[in-house]
């Protein structure tokens, strides 16, 4: 960069191919309701002894767990044997507990049904939490475990014209308001320094009613759910996936929550709940047969469809995955159930669909059941976090490749010197490393400069202060060196004019891409 007069800007830029997921929690039924029947019958119901699920006093004796039409609770069905209470169910054989999962994809009737007490334990999207908690906040909710991150189940597709977030200025996007397709389109936008206000909002019902928008040409993007997304694109001249839950893969993530009293009062229960889960998690990520098991559990409940490619959209979150999401590895410095419920809590309350104070991550999160279940899994291998994504080494090919999207932030370095101060550093990490840390994608840095000084000193300076950014993140996150493709443009490629102060300030700058595949 310029040798600066009182102190250089650099700008992040994101490339970004994820979104953001939010409001109240919605149906998580892949766009399969439209197409497919649920049945009555049950994988595996079995002859259940007589008398053997007869009420106990004073404890709940079938435990009730509501979930909607989606694969990422599969480590649960494959445990239980099915969604109903039964003989053949593991967690009746070797738990000595009795288990059903109660479908209802109607959010409203399901909430109303935890309220009454008519079911236990309840699922939600930790990122959308935030905007439950003024209705339910008198209940004293809190979240138990982690079920599954999205990673690739959830996708923008968009016309051809639209070929970044930034793009998206002045165009109709179809989304359902308060669900995880608005939290994933939250993240898009800000990825691409955009707001709400910047889009045309064509507000629907689902996100299967959103791909039906955009198939009729009725909007310029949307936000919809495998396998709307392949869909989409095949019917839509020219339509492509503009971002994906596969690259974004720590935004969308799936828990389950219960009363604090219940859960006070039947712990023994509830953790014995949460250890079966784990177990079929462990099962389906290291083992095929129990992945095609459990697809035929989700076919016998919920009709032909490709549950088994489905699965591969989703992490089932096992063991040490709750460990990390509850922050109880101490040498994780990834994404959160507190970072990401921190972040969706500020990004809803600028748009108000939070309101007033809500609780604290530390007052809802309930990380004991998982301690609790330290000796169970403590060294098992099937059992251990996601592995982190690996990077070959940056190619020159990757310095022009277009991005995703692109966000510009203002970091202020010492005049000629591309060391950074606390300041800087914080900045960083409030306007970016939370995205980051929310994809997967590669990021460029690029360093650009004003025209003062040398052409030859600014292409260094530029590259010098680029580098140092990356760097920086890079310690600061643990995130592979690999990931980064460090530019200098020097001052090659202004975006205002140097005959001002203040179109050089602009042109002082780092931009922070994130590369699609």
């Amino acid at each position: 960069m310029a040798r600066m007069k009182a102190g250089g800007a650099i700008v992040i830029a994101l490339l970004i191919a994820g979104a953001v997921i939010g409001g109240l929690v919605a149906v998580r039924n892949f766009g399969l309701l439209d197409k497919i029947a649920p049945k009555g019958h049950q994988a595996g119901s079995g002859n259940i002894p007589k008398g053997a699920f007869k009420g106990g006093a004073g404890k709940t004796d079938i435990v009730k767990i509501g979930v909607v039409t989606f694969p990422g609770y599969g480590a649960a069905y494959l445990y239980n044997n099915g969604f109903t209470a039964n003989a053949a169910s593991r967690y009746y054989t070797e738990q000595g507990i009795k288990v059903e999962f109660v479908v209802d994809d109607d959010v409203t009737p399901s909430r109303s049904a935890w309220k009454e007490d008519q079911i236990q334990i309840l699922w939600a999207t930790i990122d959308a939490f935030p905007t439950e908690m003024n209705g339910l906040g008198q209940y004293d909710p809190v979240v138990l475990w982690q079920s599954d991150w999205s990673q690739g189940a959830d996708a923008i597709v968009a016309k051809a014209n639209i070929k970044s977030a930034n793009d998206l200025v002045g165009k109709k996007v179809a989304f359902a308001e308060a669900t995880p397709s608005h939290t994933f389109l939250l993240y898009a936008l800000d990825a691409g320094d955009l707001s709400s206000s910047d889009i045309e909002p064509v507000v629907v019902s689902s996100a299967i009613e959103a791909a039906k928008v955009f198939r009729d040409g009725r909007c310029d993007a949307a936000v919809v759910w495998a396998p709307d997304d392949d869909d989409c694109v095949a019917k839509v001249p020219g339509a492509h996936i503009l971002m994906s839950s596969k690259d974004a893969s720590n935004i969308i993530a799936d828990c389950f929550f219960a009363k604090r009293a219940w859960v006070e009062a039947n712990k023994e229960t509830v953790t014995k709940i949460a250890k079966g889960w784990m177990i079929g998690a462990a099962e389906i990520n290291s083992n095929d047969g129990s992945k095609q098991k459990c697809a035929e559990i989700l076919t016998a409940k919920f009709g032909e469809a490709d549950w088994y490619g489905m699965l591969g959209k989703v992490r089932i979150t096992t063991y040490g995955d709750n460990l990390r999401f509850f922050g109880l590895d101490a040498g994780y410095t990834g994404m959160t159930g507190e970072k990401l419920y921190t972040k969706m809590t500020r990004m809803y309350k600028m748009i108000n669909y939070v309101r007033g104070d809500i609780p604290d991550w530390n007052k809802i999160a309930y990380p004991s059941i998982m301690q609790s279940l330290q000796g169970e899994f403590g060294s098992d291998p099937r059992s251990v976090a996601q592995g982190a994504k690996s990077y070959t080494a940056p190619t020159a090919q990757m310095a022009s490749k277009a991005a995703v999207s692109t966000k510009r932030v203002s970091v202020s370095f010492p005049t000629g010197s591309a060391t950074l101060d606390e300041n800087a550093k914080q900045v960083i990490e409030f306007k970016f490393a939370d995205i980051m840390l929310m994809s997967a994608n590669r990021i460029r840095v690029e360093g650009n400069t004003d025209i003062i000084g040398t052409p030859e000193g600014n292409m260094a300076l530029s590259k010098r202060r680029a580098q140092s950014v990356a760097d920086y993140l890079s310690s600061k996150f643990n995130v592979d060196r690999n990931r980064f493709v460090v530019v200098g443009n020097g001052q090659n490629n202004p975006i205002a004019s140097n005959d001002t102060e203040q179109g050089r300030a602009k042109n002082r700058r780092t931009d922070f891409e994130l590369l699609g595949e």
